[in-house]
């Protein structure tokens, strides 16, 4: 009984891969390479999605996923993985359940829970390659670094707007992430998915490249993107390949904190010194000037206050705007561009600048009750 299920596997194994198997330079031996590979996914997001989606389906063996956040419904745009009886749940949960009705021949393992330096070893040691579908500078030092240390394949993608990244870094004594941008940018100095915005589709065509990068070394096809950066435009569907030269000394450096790793804290990577305040305390001040730095047409309007609107953007072309006898408090859409902002008018030696705590949505919601609260008092 024993060898007929062994053989009824391997029959729908076949039929399920028969698409790779009958390439010669697959086959049958190629696919058992897949089936035996581990591959940690570190993000469920934009970009995890697609590669999720594709190793699941190309039969990798054993799969992570890695991501401590939950599905919202401006996620759908872009993260495929989900619909909306996801909303809610962590994604690396979603994602799992989803991934084992695509295939469920191989193994799926969800861990619910953020990246850290303290388990971040552990988790790399256990698997062959890792894939980065991070979207934030102190989690992709955080996983270029614990590859470094793990001595394990690194598969890097990146999207802004309407363009996109995509290299292998630590493969076979290449170049690091580090060797690329040795210097992490400031917190807050570029802006997400959810302050700047993306192309729905540009996700979907980054996360497949990397999970081709991902084949193609368990494969050991062609020539992985290491010491390369494949860098992608969504609108003129144009791409350039940038050579990257492996830093000895930043590696050197990485290993040099080896035993130290684990007492780090991803939040001081990128970690800038900016004051804050809450709107509460903004609107009770007298002396005071509220400068809204998003863009125009973003939306919550945040019509009961007297604002001053700088965008980003052009704040150091304007800065005759900012007052500088008052108090700055400055806001945005969820907080990251108005510390930067703050970080901005420090240069220029422009004092007394404090980003409000609260996002744009938190601060209308605040001066909706305010006003409820008064008129009742009426």
């Amino acid at each position: 009984m024993v060898g007929w299920d062994s053989c009824l596997r391997r029959n729908l194994g076949m039929n399920r891969y028969s698409r790779h198997i009958i390439l010669s330079e697959i086959g049958q031996e190629g696919q058992d390479k897949l089936s035996n590979a581990k591959v940690l996914v570190i993000g469920a997001g934009g970009l995890g999605c697609p590669i999720l989606q594709y190793l699941t389906a190309a039969g990798i063996g054993h799969i992570g996923i890695v991501d401590f956040d939950v599905v919202e419904i401006s996620n759908l745009q872009r993260q495929v993985l989900f619909g909306t009886s996801s909303l809610g749940e962590n994604k690396a949960v979603a994602a799992k359940k989803r991934l084992e009705d695509l295939n469920d021949s191989i193994s799926i393992i969800a861990y619910p829970k953020k990246l850290t330096h303290k388990n971040a070893i552990d988790l790399f040691n256990q698997y062959d390659i890792i894939v980065d579908g991070t979207d934030n500078f102190a989690t992709r030092y955080l996983v270029n670094d614990a590859s470094v240390i793990t001595n394990k394949p690194l598969v890097f993608g990146a999207i802004y707007k309407f363009e996109g990244q995509v290299s292998v870094f630590n493969y076979n004594n290449g170049p690091s992430y580090r060797c690329l941008f040795p210097t992490p940018p400031e917190k807050g100095a570029v802006p997400n998915c959810s302050e700047i915005g993306v192309l729905g589709v540009l996700p979907g065509i980054i996360g497949t490249m990397q999970t081709n990068e991902v084949l193609k070394i368990i494969l050991g096809l062609g020539q992985p993107l290491s010491g390369k950066l494949l860098c992608y435009n969504a609108l003129n569907s144009q791409t350039i390949t940038l050579n990257i030269n492996r830093s000895s000394s930043e590696i050197e450096a990485i290993l040099s904190k080896k035993d130290s790793f684990h007492t780090q804290n991803v939040e001081e990577i990128c970690e800038i010194e900016i004051d804050t305040i809450s709107i509460t305390e903004a609107i009770n001040q007298t002396n005071i000037q509220i400068i809204d730095v998003r863009e125009t047409h973003e939306i919550p309007k945040i019509e009961s206050l007297d604002i001053t609107y700088i965008p980003l953007g052009i704040l150091e072309s304007q800065l005759e705007k900012v007052d500088s006898e008052k108090k700055k408090a400055i806001f945005c859409q969820s907080g990251i561009r108005s510390k930067k902002a703050v970080s901005i008018l420090k240069s220029y030696e422009i004092n007394n600048c404090y980003s409000i705590i609260e996002s744009a949505l938190e601060i209308k919601s605040y001066l909706k009750e305010q006003h409820k609260e008064v008129s009742n008092d009426r």
